[in-house]
């Protein structure tokens, strides 16, 4: 059987098809289920907390195990927990789309979560793995970056028509198909030859890494609900970080550490978990509040908000597969993320000009602009995630990029939906109260959008600073690469 290393040039395109397929499906998964979330409520008859519940479920499980998820695809093969996983989420959203109350779609979200942990970690570990040649690393980043990124957009857009046209269920059900032809494809194309990590699981560190990261998505997810002075607030954030300082500490004693600290003290690595972390604050309450924008102040249906998203995904799509992919196998990364978070930080500056009568033209030419510069940007953060790692740590590597993601995805969505809230709220206290007509109460929401995005300009231009400072990876060096009577191309160490 052919290795990742010596498969033809098909063979690795073609598993990076079908690695995309399954990191779009993990992405889709959130998206389209939050659109679907309030048929679901009506049908299965649950009340608001259990609602919460369910988007939860998931976040919890998910950003919980996400470390484990990559260890364990280091122990015991990165495309064997790979299938595993599509396997897993198939069966767990045959589930969800089957329930019957409450309880069995929160159990089905709460395997999907699972699930994706193992998935996410693995898949970006394999592209890793698989594509070392720059040129070649570059173009297959861009593509996962892209998936990564506009996936959100197009879930949106799948949750609507899907909800509007079919059924809620359906939300479910057409992630099995989508994993079923992951499986099919990735049992035949994709292949991992990487070092495995051979000593055991270091338990203490699993329990204080997924206790740790359960805290903080779960405050960050009951600060949007119920306050940040809370009480569940303020004891969920403080047991996270404690738990989390606790395992930094146990993680630089123990003989076979869960998380090594060389994963994280390398500057590179470093700086994509943290510019990532900071760039998808925005990112992700930008997605809610542009969301709660169409429907609430323009009054458009689901359907129309997803596809009002559109001209944000597809520059998101360009920017990484274009212009990033192009620049990141001839210059250094730092520059190309540095410009792409800047151009998004543009964006977002337009979108908190806009107002209530702002047309379609003048939203859109924001939603590309920030297309542009995140697609850009991510595309070589995604890269230098896995810089310079062993192969034996490139799972739990690879889940640190992906724990950044989950962890500011929480953070964003928490932190600008109470900052809009609460803008929106002390603006109509002063220019109406509750007698407010509808005029006012559209410019007290757009006010509020506005202050959020502000902050959200702030977290993206923080990500430019930890790139400059932090970023000093070279240029690709370019070897030619060495073609044996086969055909077969053996890449370039790489940079």
């Amino acid at each position: 059987m052919p290795t990742s290393r010596t498969a033809p040039q098909s063979q690795r395109w073609k598993a990076l098809l079908f690695i995309s397929i399954a990191q779009l499906m993990v992405v889709l998964d959130g998206a389209v289920m939050n659109i679907a979330l309030p048929s679901a409520q009506q049908a299965l008859h649950f009340t608001d907390g259990s609602r919460q519940w369910v988007v939860t479920a998931y976040g919890l499980a998910f950003g919980g195990l996400l470390l484990v998820g990559g260890r364990i695809g280091d122990m015991v093969g990165r495309k064997r927990t790979f299938l595993i996983a599509l396997a897993g989420f198939a069966i767990a959203s045959a589930i969800g789309g089957l329930a019957v109350n409450a309880a069995m779609l929160l159990l089905a979200r709460a395997l999907q979560g699972v699930f994706a942990a193992l998935l996410a970690p693995a898949a970006l570990s394999l592209l890793s793995l698989s594509f070392t040649q720059p040129r070649e690393r570059a173009k297959a980043f861009g593509v996962f970056s892209a998936v990564s990124i506009a996936g959100g957009a197009v879930g949106l857009i799948v949750g609507g028509l899907l909800t509007q046209y079919l059924n809620w269920r359906f939300a479910m059900f057409v992630l099995v198909p989508i994993a079923v032809i992951g499986i099919l494809g990735a049992s035949r194309t994709v292949h991992d030859d990487g070092e495995r990590h051979r000593a055991r699981l270091d338990l203490p560190g699993v329990l204080l890494a997924s206790s740790g990261l359960v805290g903080l998505v779960y405050g960050f997810g009951v600060a949007e609900s119920r306050g940040w002075s809370a009480g569940v607030t303020i004891g969920s954030f403080t047991a996270g970080v404690l738990l989390l300082a606790t395992f930094v500490v146990v993680q630089a004693r123990v003989t076979s550490p869960l998380l090594p600290l060389r994963v994280l003290t390398e500057r590179n690595r470093a700086a994509a978990y943290l510019s990532v972390g900071l760039a998808i604050v925005s990112m992700f309450g930008m997605f809610l509040l542009l969301s709660y924008y169409f429907q609430q102040v323009k009054g458009w249906s689901p359907v129309m908000a997803g596809l009002a998203f559109m001209p944000m995904a597809v520059p998101q799509a360009i920017g990484a597969t274009q212009i990033g992919a192009r620049l990141a196998h001839r210059i250094a990364p730092r520059p190309i993320m540095v410009g792409g978070y800047l151009v998004t930080a543009v964006g977002l500056v337009l979108l908190a000009l806009l107002d209530a009568n702002s047309g379609f033209l003048e939203i859109a030419f924001a939603e590309a602009v920030i297309g542009l510069g995140i697609g850009t940007a991510f595309m070589p953060a995604m890269s230098i995630s896995t810089h310079g790692v062993e192969p034996k740590d490139a799972g739990v590597a690879s889940a640190m990029i992906s724990s950044s993601q989950q962890v500011g995805g929480s953070i964003g969505t928490a932190l600008l939906n109470t900052i809009a809230t609460s803008s929106a709220a002390t603006y109509l206290l002063s220019h109406g109260g509750p007698a407010a007509r509808a005029q006012e109460r559209n410019e007290a929401l757009m006010h509020g959008y506005s202050v959020a995005y502000w902050v959200a300009v702030g977290f993206v231009v923080a990500a430019a600073l930890v790139s400059v400072a932090m970023v000093n990876a070279g240029a690709p060096k370019h070897v030619p690469a060495s073609t044996d009577a086969l055909g077969d191309v053996t890449p370039a160490p790489a940079h």
